[in-house]
């Protein structure tokens, strides 16, 4: 604090602590209940749907489908639903309720904090005031003449689905999402003293300065402002403002600055309490309080926007306020669910379609995420007059909130350009105001950019670049898929100031109206959007954009016998140097039967890692000293932690190759005879006490496979993926270990070579594309463009399978541009026939089929036996079964890339998933690749073992 007279500071400090004692604060009376897990019954009668025409109860707050009335209605009713106009239902409600007789002497308000949509307000049969228009917003009444104090009062509530304002329905409720009905937000009673302060709005800067702008009632003569901050988490003191307001004033501003204030941002989201206080002749008359923040936002048109002084990159996502079970109508809870998972993937900003709960901005605040708050209006706006009064109240009532740093005006094409500047006007911080997917004043907020979008967007832009919608996210579309390269390529640009994904939920509900297994509706895919199920369950995507957006960066780098112990590591906040986060390196070991057994791997080493100074953008080396038995072990694990304990990310990588691995964990055995081989009748017999293996000689594929229990059903392959191949000739060797079967091929492959050793194990050694080329007057070189699909596949019943446990990376699937966020380890999962963004009843993550990236071993688990595949070969992709398409599509979409035929398959190239726009406009690691072959190459080798001695 300032140095003043010791005396002096000592009777303001008293003065303050006496009339304090005297503080009257607004008093809270809730009518409703506080969220939809704590409700309050009122009286309740719909007009339509379901349960209508009847008196009845109804639990308030609620979106009142979820309640069982009335009918479910998604926004696109008159799009791709072909729908006639839903129902214009309405809502009747009665609360009685008593209010104390002191309350007499004040200002009494009832505040909703959102209704849907046109709300009547009466009480003891009187009209608040006028119908209020909106659903998305807090709204109140000066209700102090109508009560009767001391005694019973009657609310009654009207509240129309549907506006009579054309405007608010298509703003609203022509829009992409569910729509519902009802007062979803909690009903209070705030009860003034007459002389008060009724609102402010404040700029809070990074100096420590404060200007407030105060709304004020009844003022008295000889009364002052008094204005005190205190820190969240801290003891320290700070010295109280006074200042002096004439009777009568209506809007007073204030100004102050506080030394030693540690700013808010993100990665150290500070705040405050300021109390703002009215002073009468020395005695407090009324208190009143809000948190904020201390920071400094810069709009800086053909550069960026500027946070405390550092130019910021967002990494958000777009969220609706939705929860399965109560539609719009949350609770804290979920809110503080919600905003800990986007911190947790190491996002930093969000984007709302309206103003969220107020609760949510709280959550926003205390853990620290950019805002960009909403006026709602999907691809349609709100009239002037209504869209003034509703920007009035949403910047009234989120304006002190730190964390929203931007304006929105409706969303691809629903604003009103005569009513941008209605948002300066009730805000002293000047936030900037963009038209989400507009290139509009200087800020292009275009969505659904393509990797190459180009000139004036980009490579000629002239605008702040930051897409608000981008990544779209449909079934298993998009969000991870591509993200990586999206990312790298516009992080290029000077002018880029981030983005936001779309979406962070499938916006799933529960239809009440419904019977029969499936409880839960999206609307087919036109709400299927998120990142994470309706319960918040976790995609795959989830994980690749935690260590896409992860704050510390790793080079790549392959563990050798040369490795020293150091990584060469990037710092990606803004604002945070790395020696205040903690690493930790762990090795890890598997024992030879882990894929076969319950057991887990063993943890041989776990240490720390001292980081030293590493500011934000700048990339240094860390390192470890390297244990004597650091090669003892089958991985590395490196784990970071923020400053705040929250875990960064976890990177692996294998410290041996692939072929190391086969050897330890295929499991040799003693044999007591030798094996033999055989060809008659079109097919040669490999065959041992064990196992016996019968080839084509025409297709070199599997005919059968015995054991001693009877027949593997694991047959009809090798069949090639991605190129074509004949059998030119079969040649069988016999050794003293095993018999040999080699099958040369015309075409992609050139030979499989079948090992079956004395004691069961099987052997395969496949080469492709050698010698392959045209020798036409040609250089010898064999050339395939656009491959996105590369390896063998063979066939294997899917009926019976219980699991797998593997080792390679896990536990998610993986898409060829959705690699990221695997890491490699031990792992184990359950069948499941999940459809991502659609098994909401029976949904179970990670997905069991699909693709699965860096194969070393793996056990099949069946109802009969299991079976085995270990892998030679490193980055080895193993494909388990198709996953199953949606079922409930609405509109044209692309669930999934083709999956080749077969049902087990061995593979170098899978397919990348598409975003909202097609794999052509996607970035390079989602491109089909080409091989590219020239006479005398070695060919590319693919060597895999199988084990299907315990099949039964």
């Amino acid at each position: 604090m300032k140095a003043k007279p010791i005396l002096q500071f000592l009777l303001t400090t008293m003065l303050c602590f006496c009339i304090k004692l005297n503080a009257q604060e607004t008093e809270i009376m809730y009518l409703s209940g506080k969220d939809f897990k704590n409700p309050v019954e009122w009286d309740f009668m719909c007009t339509d749907g379901y349960n209508s025409k009847t008196w009845t109860k109804i639990n308030v707050p609620s979106n009142w489908e979820l309640e069982g009335f009335g009918e479910y209605t998604y926004g696109r009713w008159y799009k791709e639903l072909n729908q006639e106009a839903p129902s214009k239902e309405e809502g009747f409600y009665k609360y009685t309720f008593s209010v104390p007789a002191h309350y007499k002497d004040k200002n009494v308000t009832i505040v909703f904090g959102g209704a849907m949509t046109d709300t009547e307000v009466k009480i003891n049969g009187k009209s608040a005031g006028e119908i209020h228009q909106g659903g998305f917003y807090e709204f109140k009444y000066n209700i102090t003449s109508l009560l009767k104090y001391g005694s019973e009062n009657v609310l009654e509530v009207k509240v129309s689905k549907h506006s009579a304002n054309a405007s608010v329905n298509n703003a609203e409720r022509k829009a992409d999402w569910w729509l519902f009905g009802g007062i979803f937000r909690p009903v209070w009673l705030e009860a003034a003293p007459k002389s008060y302060i009724k609102h402010f709005a404040v700029d809070a800067k990074m100096d420590g300065s404060l200007l407030a702008e105060l709304d004020l009632v009844n003022i008295p003569k000889n009364s002052q402002i008094k204005a005190t901050i205190s820190a969240h988490g801290a003891d320290d003191i700070f010295e109280p403002k006074l200042f002096h307001v004439e009777k009568n004033k209506t809007k007073h501003t204030i100004s102050a600055i506080w030394d030693n204030i540690k700013t808010w941002n993100p990665e150290s989201p500070n705040l405050y309490t300021l109390e703002l206080s009215l002073v009468n002749n020395g005695k407090i008359i009324h208190t009143t309080q809000s948190k904020i923040g201390f920071r400094t936002i810069e709009f800086l048109k053909k550069d960026g926007i500027y946070v405390n002084g550092k130019k910021i990159l967002m990494k958000g996502i777009c969220r609706h306020s939705l929860w399965p079970e109560s539609g719009r109508s949350t609770s804290k809870d979920i809110s503080l669910l919600d905003v800990n998972l986007m911190k947790d993937m190491n996002m930093n900003a969000v984007r709302v379609h309206y103003p969220p709960d107020d609760h949510f901005l709280e959550m926003t605040d205390s853990l620290g995420l950019f805002v960009l708050n909403e006026l709602t209006g999907w691809q349609n706006p709100y009239d002037t007059k209504v869209g003034t009064k509703l920007i009035k109240e949403m910047v009234q009532r989120d304006v002190n909130h730190p964390s929203v740093i931007i304006w929105d005006q409706g969303n691809e094409g629903g604003w009103n350009d005569e009513i941008d500047s209605v948002f300066k006007k009730y805000d002293p911080q000047n936030r900037i105001v963009i038209h989400p997917w507009a290139d509009f004043d200087g800020w292009d907020t275009h969505h659904y950019p393509t990797y190459l979008t180009g000139m004036h967007r980009f490579n000629n832009g002239e605008n702040v670049f930051f897409p608000t919608e981008t990544m779209h996210g449909t079934y298993d579309n998009g969000i991870g898929s591509g993200l990586e390269d999206f990312w790298k390529r516009y992080k290029q640009s000077p002018l880029f100031a981030g983005t936001f994904i779309w979406a962070l939920i499938d916006e799933a509900v529960l239809r009440t109206d419904w019977t029969g297994d499936e409880k839960y509706d999206s609307k087919g895919n036109l709400a299927a959007d998120g990142v994470l199920g309706p319960h918040r369950e976790k995609e795959g995507s989830f994980f690749t954009v935690k260590e896409v957006w992860s704050s510390i960066q790793f080079q790549p780098k392959t563990i050798t016998t040369t490795f020293d112990g150091s990584f060469f590591i990037t710092n990606e906040y803004t604002y945070t140097n790395l020696n205040k986060c903690k690493l930790t390196y762990r090795v890890t070991k598997a024992n030879k039967n882990s894929i076969d057994t319950n057991a887990n791997a063993e943890i041989l080493i776990e240490k720390s890692i001292k980081i030293k100074s590493i500011e934000p953008g700048e990339t240094r080396k860390i390192s470890f000293d390297v244990p004597e038995n650091f090669y003892d072990g089958d991985w590395l694990e490196i784990t970071a932690h923020d400053e705040h304990n929250r875990e960064i990310y976890t990177w692996s990588w294998p410290i041996h190759r692939a072929d190391y691995y086969a050897q330890k964990f295929l499991n040799e055995t003693a044999a007591t005879s030798k094996s033999t081989i055989s060809k008659a009748n079109k097919e040669v017999t490999l065959k041992n006490e064990s196992v016996t293996l019968k080839l084509s000689t025409t297709t070199g594929e599997i005919i059968t496979i015995e054991n001693k229990n009877g027949n593997v059903p694991f047959n009809n392959g090798p069949k090639p993926i991605g190129m074509k191949a004949n059998v030119k000739q079969i040649l069988t060797q016999v050794t003293d270990e095993a018999v040999i079967c080699t099958v040369e091929y015309t075409g992609g492959i050139h030979s499989a070579e079948w090992t079956l050793f004395n004691d069961g194990r099987l052997k395969l050694k496949m080469i492709f594309l050698k010698n392959a080329g045209r020798t036409n007057g040609f250089d010898g070189a064999f050339y395939e463009g656009n491959i996105n699909k590369f390896g063998i596949t063979f066939d294997f019943p899917e009926e019976g399978i219980e699991g797998i446990k593997w080792i390679g990376n896990g536990p998610y699937r993986v898409w060829k541009n959705r690699i990221k966020g695997t890491t490699f380890g031990l792992w184990e999962k359950d069948y499941n026939t999940t459809i991502t963004g659609e098994s909401f009843d029976k949904l179970i993550y990670p997905e069991f089929k699909g693709y699965h990236a860096n194969l070393i071993g793996a056990n099949l688990k069946t109802k009969t036996g299991n079976l085995k595949f270990f892998s030679e070969n490193d980055k080895l992709f193993l494909r388990l079964f198709t996953p199953d398409l949606p079922k409930n599509s609405i509109s044209k979409v692309f669930p999934q890339p083709e999956f080749p035929e077969g049902d087990i398959s061995f593979m170098y190239e899978i397919p990348a998933m598409r975003s909202f726009k097609p794999i052509e406009h996607h970035g390079p690691e989602s491109q089909p690749t080409n091989i590219r072959i020239k006479k005398g190459d070695d060919g590319i080798p693919m060597t895999l073992w199988f084990d299907f001695r315990n099949y039964q």
